[in-house]
């Protein structure tokens, strides 16, 4: 029976209203489930009305307009607006990718930005520093669909840009066009609509990745109109898509089994695709070669025990250090080896079944000199504790073709943003140089995402967010890595290496990065736990009503959410901005959207250390920190988690931005690293949320050949602490268990 997504009656929407939540829970894949579209015929009533009931207004309306002018079902225009921006209009500013409004109309003359990292060093160990120039790299531009909209519908690009209506016209015009590209015609039945729709997010990969990219999206936006969405738009409208649980879409073959490991999270629906008939007279575009996707091999061989190798130290829960283990013949470290070459990447990507995702290889070249690139190379698995979330202020485009490069920097996975495909450039078992922290590099997997800090509207499209969201789920079960913030990382929460290098780290992905939408998404929202009692408590802002007020951004910072919130010395919204001494050693802390000296990001935990009527005080950087926290509008909620404070007699106690061994840990042949603690200290009195345990470890990586690489495990003992924004570390043996 044919049905018409565009038409819905007013006891529908009342079900909606009563039965669906003001934002959709999507743990990790789909929204929650709504009630079905009723069966009606254009003939019973005009386009969004039903029999006897008022027209719609607002955005919803826009919807229905925009797919009755363009003869659009209504179901595939909502499907495609909410994987790209959730329904929202961001107040006319671009994404980090230049898409513009509920459609995501790109402008395809805006200029890519300057990459990250040059005049930097990447890898972050000052006994083989490596300062990165940037090579040249020349990008193909992404496809103009803000002035192709503007061509189909008579609209300026000024008035695609700025008005939410229009620009979901131009949405629908497209979706109209492509459909007449691929060889179809205008109708109701949304399952004939998937080749233009694997069509909009308008990339111009060719081959057998850039197919597959597409149809992945289209699966996504089939697999949205059969669970459904509804949540409540930035303009205070409740935007709904009822389900359509059995629609069926075209067939065509299977996507190549996932990898080898413990699933991220439950496959989509099967999703029955069919290959896309091209456009007429593509645009030039690059060509990448995609190997066969076989699993990468990232896991030890069956006959290595199940405790961590050790190549890397293991990690503990916080406050039970524990006997440390007896080496076993298999575990023993890179040195006892032969010498062999380096070996070859493993062929194919580590990614979920339900994400696209193909292996672009990162350069490893000896270089000039004696040195090589891009990252360091392993003979067996390693320890992971983090994942890094990075934007990489450039296009994916260049992104991809600069990790080729292997003068530049390295990082293990790039994610796109108009329609979230993944690209892997390293092994999980290599190194990648991308967070300026060699202890940190040991330990994590880099995740750069196409966009910018602080260009433009600085949000970022719900397709990369979900890709994102679901390999993060995927190798944080592969590799035993908890889902929280003292684990997975902004690039602005890796700390300096050393007092020079607190200044100069880095800011991303900022306070647009929508850190509680990401929990969401992975499955593990951020609540209140505890109850009264906890001493601790979790930033946790409303996002899309939090507008800190930054200045510094590109074009003005006119976003309309954010994840930070202020920190002041006094209960007062006129009270200074607490100091940072790594960040501004002579200077007070700034409103910049790139200075992170004086803010606290939601999912981070702090130590409560006092309340004051609608404001609550955290310990930040051996300061008390205030941020303003009303009942009415609460900016945090309650947590429980291990807290430590200064022995007695210890304070104050010294913080670090790594956690090495001592001196005589280290053999003979491998440079001792000095026990540099930063600028900051613990009096007495404070205390720190902690996550970890563990055991100081210097990977010494100097040479090409990983066989020449060492492992030094001392006898040292850390805590990882929530010091200020960034995680630091202090001894073990300096602090103690917070226990009332």
């Amino acid at each position: 029976m044919r049905r018409l997504p565009g038409v819905t009656v007013v006891a529908a929407l009342a079900i909606l209203a009563s039965v669906v939540p003001a934002e959709a829970a999507r743990p990790g894949d789909r929204p929650a489930r709504l009630p079905a579209h009723p069966a009606i015929s254009r003939t019973t009533a005009p386009p969004g009305t039903a029999t006897g009931a008022r027209p719609r207004s607002g955005r919803q309306a826009a919807f229905t307009e925009a797919a009755r002018t363009y003869g659009v079902p209504e179901s595939v225009l909502l499907a495609v607006s909410y994987l790209e921006s959730r329904w929202e209009g961001h107040g006319g500013l671009p994404s980090v990718s230049a898409g513009y409004g509920p459609m995501h109309l790109v402008d395809g003359r805006a200029e890519p930005g300057r990459p990250h990292g040059v005049g930097e060093d990447p890898r972050g160990d000052e006994t083989r520093p490596r300062v990165i120039t940037l090579p040249p790299v020349a990008t193909d531009p992404p496809e103009d669909t803000l002035r192709r909209a503007s061509e189909l519908t008579g609209l300026s690009p000024d008035r695609l840009r700025e008005d939410a209506s229009a620009n979901i016209m131009g949405g629908a015009a497209l979706l109209a066009d492509y459909q007449r590209r691929t060889g179809g015609s205008l109708h109701d039945d949304p399952a004939g609509w998937y080749d233009a729709v694997a069509r909009y997010p308008g990339t111009r990969e060719e081959g057998a990745a850039g197919k597959e990219a597409a149809l992945s999206f289209a699966d996504e936006v089939y697999a949205t109109i059969r669970t459904g969405a509804a949540r409540v738009t930035d303009d205070g409208e409740r935007i709904a898509l009822p389900a359509t649980p059995d629609l069926s879409t075209p067939s065509r073959p299977s996507r190549p089994p996932a990898p080898s490991g413990p699933p991220a999270a439950p496959p989509a629906p099967t999703a029955q695709r069919r290959a896309l008939v091209p456009a007429p007279a593509p645009a030039p575009a690059t060509v990448r070669a995609v190997r066969a996707t076989e699993p990468a091999t990232t896991t030890a061989p069956a006959s290595v025990p199940a405790s961590p190798p050790e190549s890397v130290p293991a990690t503990e829960p916080a406050g039970k250090p524990g006997p440390t283990p007896a080496p076993t013949p298999v575990t023993k470290i890179a040195m006892m080896l032969p010498k062999r070459p380096a070996p070859a990447p493993a062929p194919g990507p580590d990614c979920p079944g339900n994400v696209s995702c193909e292996w672009l290889p990162a350069a490893y070249k000896r270089l000039p000199g004696g040195g090589y690139g891009n990252h360091d190379r392993s003979d067996g698995p390693r320890r992971i504790d983090y994942i890094v979330i990075h934007d990489g202020e450039t296009s994916y485009d260049a992104m991809t073709r600069l990790v080729k490069n292997p003068d530049y920097l390295s990082w293990h996975f790039t994610i796109r943003s108009a329609d979230g495909h993944i690209a892997q450039h390293l092994r999980a078992r290599d190194v990648g140089w991308h967070a300026g922290n060699w202890y940190v590099n040991s330990r994590s997997i880099g995740l750069e995402h196409e966009g910018y800090l602080a260009r433009g509207g600085a949000w970022f499209t719900e397709a990369m967010y979900l890709a994102s969201a679901r390999l993060v789920r995927h190798l944080a079960a592969k590799y035993d890595i908890p889902l929280d913030r003292a684990h997975i990382l902004g690039h602005d929460n890796v700390p300096g290496t050393t007092p020079e290098t607190v200044g100069g780290m880095h800011e991303d992905p900022g306070p647009y990065w929508d850190w509680g939408h990401y929990f969401e998404l992975l499955g593990k929202p951020l609540r209140a736990s505890g109850g009264d009692a906890a001493r601790s408590v979790l930033i946790r802002p409303d996002y899309g009503t939090n507008n800190p007020g930054f200045t510094g951004c590109t074009g003005g910072c006119r976003g309309p959410g954010a994840a930070s919130v202020w920190l002041r010395t006094r209960p007062s919204l006129t009270a200074p901005l607490v100091k940072d001494v790594g960040k501004h050693p002579t200077g007070d802390s700034t409103y910049s959207v790139y200075d992170h000296a004086a803010r606290a990001s939601t999912g981070q935990r702090y130590a409560l250390a006092e309340r004051r009527g609608d404001w609550t005080a955290i310990w930040y950087l051996g300061q008390k920190a205030w941020f303003h926290d009303p009942a009415a509008a609460p900016t945090s909620v309650r947590a429980s988690g291990p807290l430590v404070t200064p022995r007695p007699g210890r304070s104050p106690i010294k913080v670090y931005g790594r956690a090495y061994p001592k001196a005589p840990a280290y053999p003979s042949g491998v440079p001792v690293q000095t026990l540099t603690p930063l600028q900051y200290s613990i009096p007495a009195g404070q205390a720190y949320s902690s996550d970890m345990t563990t055991r100081g470890s210097y990977l010494r990586a100097a040479a090409f050949d990983p066989s020449e690489h060492r492992v030094v495990r001392g006898g040292i003992r850390y805590r990882q602490i929530q010091f200020g924004h960034r995680i630091m570390f202090v001894r073990a043996s300096d602090v103690q268990p917070v226990t009332r």
